[in-house]
């Protein structure tokens, strides 16, 4: 593939400050890698959708689909793949994450927060009905338990379980009753908080249930941070080389 297009396909939102953050994510793609096409679509609640935008590409030129999301699951496995299906010449990136530089973000957020190692951790994800989003979010907790000794435990805010305020009631309960996960599962220190590590990508629906969960405080989401764009780049190049 010659210079492919980039289709950068973002979830959607209707929060004016995380579609922002999302147009500045693909203003940063585009910084780092001049010349490179970078366009705009969605899979849900925003326009131009992806399926209107593959099929509106110069005939003959290739294209790359990167998916501005997080983990495998629905909108990867179904949407995204529907749409590559129907144009030849178009190819799918694998999804932001997991990745242990997201993971060095979350642990970054944690720490402009103020979380201590006494605080316990819900990792706490967008959720999907697909079996691998959830594989991809328990990779990622293992990669973040690398960089902190928190209790972390992962949970979603829909279509998966346990849900965000599941998970924070029972640390909670853990709290309340002594630690009863025990040390090698990264014991909840009585008198600690219990935090939620926002990962998701943008302010949003999913991030302002996060505030109504019962936590003692909500970290920011991964956007702004160039890394996302660093890895953005990477998965486009992967898909061209196997696209070749």
């Amino acid at each position: 593939m010659n210079n492919p297009i980039m289709i950068a396909c973002a979830h959607g939102t209707s929060s004016s400050q995380g579609a922002a953050e999302v147009n500045a994510l693909r203003a940063a793609i585009a910084e780092l890698r001049p010349g490179l096409d970078v366009r705009e679509a969605y899979v849900d609640v925003q326009q131009p959708d992806l399926v209107d935008v593959v099929a509106g590409l110069p005939e003959g030129e290739a294209a790359v689909v990167v998916p501005l999301l997080l983990s495998v699951g629905y909108h990867v496995k179904v949407d995204i793949a529907r749409a590559v299906k129907s144009r030849p010449g178009t190819f799918a990136a694998a999804p932001l994450g997991p990745d242990p530089r997201l993971a060095a973000l979350l642990d970054q957020r944690l720490r402009e927060a103020g979380v201590t190692d006494r605080d316990a951790v819900v990792l706490a994800a967008a959720g999907s009905s697909n079996a691998n989003a959830a594989l991809s979010v328990e990779e990622l907790a293992d990669q973040l338990r690398k960089l902190r000794r928190n209790r972390i435990e992962p949970a979603y805010g829909a279509s998966a379980k346990p849900s965000v305020p599941d998970a924070v009631a029972m640390l909670r309960e853990e709290q309340a009753g002594g630690a009863g996960a025990g040390e090698s599962a990264g014991a909840v220190d009585d008198g600690g908080r219990v935090v939620i590590a926002s990962y998701l990508l943008a302010p949003g629906f999913f991030h302002d249930q996060l505030a109504k969960a019962g936590a003692d405080l909500v970290t920011e989401p991964l956007l702004p941070s160039a890394v996302l764009a660093e890895i953005a780049l990477e998965r486009f190049d992967a898909a061209v080389a196997n696209g070749q």
